[in-house]
Formats: structure tokens, C-alpha cells, sequence
């Protein structure tokens, strides 16, 4: 079976300035808008506009300029745009995404390991929420907790000093996340509560092992990780 994740506004939004950026419609160091003229604009509330910028920003895509003639600003094209960038370019091959999900699996104990040696109280305090995010989504849906799995796992791959395997990890996972698709077992034996209730425990036991920076404990939870689950 193939579950399809819908994308939430911000992250079309998101998506769409993305594309304008690739494409050179916006170019290194020009202004893309404020909130309110992306408001106007769009037609979004300012809570989604603010989201957008927020992911663009994350995505190293765009930067935030504060100040008269302040707004939102496109970047110079960094490792995780030139990576993105040739990632759609193959999209019509059937088989990039399980190459990306490839990919990244290969790098998760290089990103996790990082984490857990070099986390701040304030990449705790966000892993807390996130994984708090984690929780309520899985007493809701496996829709809403593959988003907020997507999220935690983008934030455990920005505390690592890598630069390189950080940018290739994020761009593995949003290039996965903006397919919208990841793939599930018609026979899995599981009900849908065991199947969100087996995975939240495996990422409830990630991240208390990378706030522990307890590193065999943190490799004994990715072990487990990747043996439970498919797609991330």
C-alpha cells in the first residue's frame, strides 16, 4: 500500500517560492517579499506565511533581513540547494525516492551519533517539543505523525557540526517528504495503533539516548530504528 501524506499550506507555500528560486526567478540576494506583501499575495493567513518563511529559512533557501528595506531575501545556493536542486531533476525516475530514503538510512548514525555529542540545552528544549508534537500526532494519525517524524528528524540532523552529511541528510529527507510518499505493507500484521504506538517508542528511546549523549545507546536505537521501520 502507498499512503500518500498531504502537504499543510505553509509547506506548499514553501514549496512553491522553492521552485521560483530554482528556477532564478529570485536570485541570490533579492527580496521575495515581506510577510504581509506574501500575504497579499498569496492569499495564506500570516500564521501560514510566517511557517513558509520559517521552512525556506531552515532549507538555507532564503534569509531574513531585519530593518527598513527588511523582508524575506534569497540566498546564494549552498550545499542543500544544489543538492535538492539535481534531486528533482530526477524525479521521474521510479527509483529516486527509495534511493534518497537509501541515502539517508546510511547517514543516520553519523547524524544521531553528532546529536548526541554535540546537543545545547537549546537543541533539548526543541527535541522535547518536537517530540511532544510526536505524541499528540500519533494518537491522531499516521498522516500527521510522518510530518511531525519528518520534523524531529530534520532538527536531531541541524545539531551536527557536519556540515556536509547535515545538508545531504535534510536534503534527503525534504526531497522524500515533498514526494509526499512513503510505503507501508498491506500485510503488516500490526493494527494502525501499534503501528504509530512500536514507532513512537523507538523515537521516544532516540531521543532520550541523544540528550543522554549516551553514544552505545544512541546506536542501539537507530539499530532498532532501522530494524522496525521502513520509511522514516
Amino acid at each position: 500500500m502507498t499512503l500518500l501524506v498531504a502537504q499543510t499550506r505553509a509547506q506548499i507555500l514553501a514549496s512553491e517560492i522553492e521552485k521560483q528560486i530554482f528556477d532564478r526567478e529570485f536570485k541570490p540576494g533579492e527580496l521575495i517579499g515581506t510577510i504581509d506583501t506574501l500575504k497579499a499575495r498569496t492569499g495564506f493567513a500570516r500564521s501560514t506565511v510566517g511557517e513558509a518563511i520559517r521552512l525556506l529559512t531552515d532549507r538555507g533557501l532564503a534569509e531574513i533581513r531585519p530593518g527598513r528595506g527588511g523582508g524575506l531575501y534569497a540566498t546564494a545556493s549552498g550545499p542543500v540547494v544544489r543538492i535538492r536542486h539535481t534531486l528533482l531533476a530526477v524525479t521521474d525516475s521510479p527509483a529516486s525516492v527509495v534511493e534518497a530514503v537509501a541515502v539517508r538510512e546510511a547517514l543516520e548514525v553519523l547524524i544521531d551519533v553528532d546529536a548526541a555529542e554535540h546537543r545545547t540545552p537549546a537543541d533539548v528544549a526543541d527535541l522535547k517539543k518536537l517530540l511532544g508534537r510526536l505524541k499528540t500526532a500519533a494518537r491522531r494519525s499516521r498522516t500527521e505523525f510522518l510530518l511531525a517524524n519528518w520534523d524531529l528528524h530534520e532538527r536531531i540532523a541541524l545539531i551536527s557540526p557536519n556540515q556536509t552529511a547535515s545538508a545531504l541528510y535534510l536534503s534527503m529527507t525534504r526531497f522524500v517528504r515533498d514526494q509526499a510518499v512513503t510505503a507501508t505493507h498491506d500485510d503488516d500484521p500490526q493494527s494502525a495503533d501499534d503501528w504509530l504506538q512500536a514507532r513512537l517508542e523507538i523515537h521516544q528511546e532516540l531521543v532520550a539516548a541523544i540528550i543522554a549523549g549516551d553514544i552505545p545507546r544512541v546506536k542501539k536505537a537507530i539499530e532498532n530504528h532501522a530494524g522496525l521501520l521502513t520509511t522514516k
